[in-house]
């Protein structure tokens, strides 16, 4: 059974006023379009179960932009998730109806700011604004504080702090929001800890919070400075630290450890403490736990010249040296004999993790200016 000849009629008129993209409202079985002009609807009558009818509206769109009257095409289902789309076709995806469709183009590397807007008025959806802040033509371009203000807006409803995370890295990037709006986005974050990932992965050195330099930076900070202007990576680190956004970064990182809500929690906390200190890493990443980072950050600390430097007019600062090393090579080993064969999470989790997390914080803690609240 085909369309009813009205639907049809007004579908193919409406196709050939090229439209920016389609949309299909099964509740109220209306099919919508863009274009330059505004939206036009189309109210459909079906002549059978709506279901099936809904189906062949999408055979004409299919047949119509794409040549292919099966509907959504499968093979674009295997790779709608893949971010395997051409760049080439991907207007034509959205005029298609099918929520996948627009999945698969905003998922693609070619998605411009144009492209963006059309998939946004397609499919208002919490993925698809973060799949498109992804890309730098979209953040850089309108679309961006857009997806960003919807995100902030949407955040209170996601459970997950895997998704709390990413989302807070992707709207933090420059341009997309106002300070006034970081402010009050830091200040939820408060009562919700996993928030604080986002802001030291995003923001390391622009954290906003307002906490004093450690009191080794007016004592000994020109000695540093001179060093520093030498190229000392040991001495830009202690710098780094010791200011006060280094001291906002560490008392960041001990909001997220004294109730951390998961395992992924911990890991991204722990992969941004070590690239923070990753200068004094140049070797890069290791596997390795707690104590024989310890071990290995006492043999560093005899054997390397940067640091000779420094202990030779500021001896009270080697184990703050020591603790940088160790924090430099923080990843999963640290916490895999614990994590190892469990997938225990909030407080359950924390007692398991009390064995590192003590020693951990005591490293974190020798480095700040401040006792820790």
């Amino acid at each position: 059974m085909d369309l009813s000849p009205e639907d049809a009629l007004r579908l193919n008129v409406l196709l050939a006023n090229k439209p920016q993209a389609i949309r299909i409202h099964e509740s109220s079985m209306t099919v919508f379009g863009l274009s330059e002009k505004g939206e036009a609807a189309v109210k459909l009558n079906p002549n059978c179960r709506d279901e099936q009818y809904v189906k062949r509206v999408k055979e004409l769109l299919s047949g119509h932009v794409m040549g292919s009257p099966g509907g959504y095409p499968v093979y674009l289902q295997r790779w709608t998730r893949m971010g395997q789309m051409r760049d080439d076709n991907l207007e034509q995806l959205l005029l298609l109806g099918e929520p996948e469709a627009v999945v698969a183009t905003v998922g693609a590397q070619g998605l411009s700011d144009e492209l963006a807007r059309r998939a946004w008025w397609a499919m208002e959806d919490a993925e698809n604004a973060r799949q498109m802040l992804k890309k730098s033509a979209v953040v850089e371009g309108k679309m961006g504080p857009v997806l960003a203000e919807y995100l902030v807006e949407h955040l209170p409803f996601e459970t997950e702090a895997e998704k709390q995370i990413e989302t807070i890295l992707l709207v933090l990037q420059p341009g997309l929001m106002q300070t006034e709006q970081i402010s009050a986005l830091w200040r939820k974050a408060q009562r919700k800890p996993s928030y604080y990932v986002g802001f030291i992965a995003s923001l390391p050195d622009d954290i906003p919070d307002e906490v004093p330099a450690h009191g080794t930076l007016d004592q000994r900070g020109e000695f540093l400075e001179s060093l520093a202007s030498k190229d000392n990576p040991v001495a830009k680190a202690l710098l780094r630290v010791l200011s006060p956004a280094g001291q906002a970064f560490l008392s960041t990182v001990h909001k997220i450890f004294k109730k951390p809500a998961n395992q992924e929690v911990v890991n991204s906390t722990l992969d941004c403490i070590a690239g923070y200190f990753s200068p004094i890493r140049p070797e890069g990443y290791v596997d390795a736990t707690l104590e024989e980072l310890s071990e290995e950050a006492e043999a560093w600390f005899q054997a390397n010249q940067d640091i000779a430097e420094i202990v030779q007019q500021i001896p009270e600062l080697s184990d703050q040296l020591k603790a940088m090393r160790v924090l430099s090579g923080l990843s999963y080993g640290v916490v895999r004999p614990v994590f190892k064969g469990t997938t225990a999470i909030g407080s359950l989790m924390r007692r398991k993790l009390e064995p590192v997390m003590e020693p951990l914080s005591q490293q974190l803690a020798c480095l700040a200016g401040s006792k820790f609240h």
